[in-house]
């Protein structure tokens, strides 16, 4: 089966598993970032099928869409693998899935490309109009306060601080999405993150006039 084959098989999963999920980490999200990592694959050298095929998959075993993780895992491997994908390339293609997350600032550092280009794919649709408008549905979607001054912005937290703690959709953009340009592995992306993030600020200034009652 030849890679383009195996790609098509791929997005036909995630597309069935994601089409209705409904906190921002649906279809037409995973469709966006795999778009991004190939535009990033344009001016960055990596193994190509791996980079696609971890962005496709990249949500499927995430704790924010599933209740278990490692039986979501479990059933990447058999689609992979029923695709005859090399099991060296199934290890890596998982190796970047379970390390890419965010998770409050407590995810390590990845060390090679095909991670990386996927990384800062998945991170730049957390920026910008989008990112603005995902923050909403998934706060929305943890039944979070838009904004609440009485609740403060967090600054250093665990990983179930993150996931559990009280927050609101306005302290997210400083709890994580204003970190991510600075947290871009590839030259490309930290470009492309530099517009998206001006967009978010001028956002919050906007927000915070009209909360504020300036007219």
């Amino acid at each position: 089966m030849n890679e383009e084959q195996v790609i098509q098989n791929i997005e036909q999963w995630v597309k069935s598993e994601l089409l209705n999920e409904k906190s921002g980490h649906d279809w037409y999200h995973i469709k966006r970032v795999t778009d991004i990592a190939k535009e990033i694959l344009k001016y960055e050298k990596a193994e190509k099928f791996t980079v696609i095929a971890a962005a496709l998959l990249h949500d499927i075993a995430d704790d924010k869409v599933t209740a278990n993780v490692d039986a979501a895992l479990e059933r990447i491997r058999k689609l992979l693998k029923s695709n005859d994908v090399a099991d060296d390339t199934i290890d890596t293609i998982i190796d970047i899935i379970t390390t890419m997350s965010f998770k409050g600032g407590t995810g390590k550092k990845l060390s090679y490309i095909e991670a990386q280009i996927v990384q800062d794919a998945d991170r730049l649709d957390a920026l910008g109009a989008i990112g603005i408008a995902r923050t909403f549905q998934y706060g929305g979607s943890k039944g979070q306060a838009m904004y609440d001054p009485e609740i403060p912005v967090r600054d250093k937290m665990s990983f179930e601080e993150y996931r559990n703690g009280e927050s609101t959709s306005i302290n997210h953009f400083y709890e994580k999405l204003l970190l991510l340009k600075d947290k871009m592995n590839t030259p490309t992306a930290v470009k492309m993150a530099e517009e998206r993030e001006l967009f978010m600020k001028h956002f919050l200034d906007t927000f915070f006039k009209e909360w504020n009652g300036d007219l």
